[in-house]
């Protein structure tokens, strides 16, 4: 996170959001979204191996 630019950063799966405000609130949606797509995606492809 970066508080001056208000910026939550997940570099496992480059995804940045300008949401601190929200984040800190709890709202967590987008990110726990994001993750678990980021999993679905490595799941599937490790299928195809």
């Amino acid at each position: 996170y970066n508080f001056p630019q208000g910026r939550v950063t997940d570099h496992r799966i480059n995804l940045t959001l300008y949401k601190l405000d929200k984040v800190m609130e709890g709202d967590l949606d987008e990110i726990v979204d994001a993750l678990i797509t980021d999993h679905q995606a490595k799941l599937m492809a490790a299928q195809g191996e």
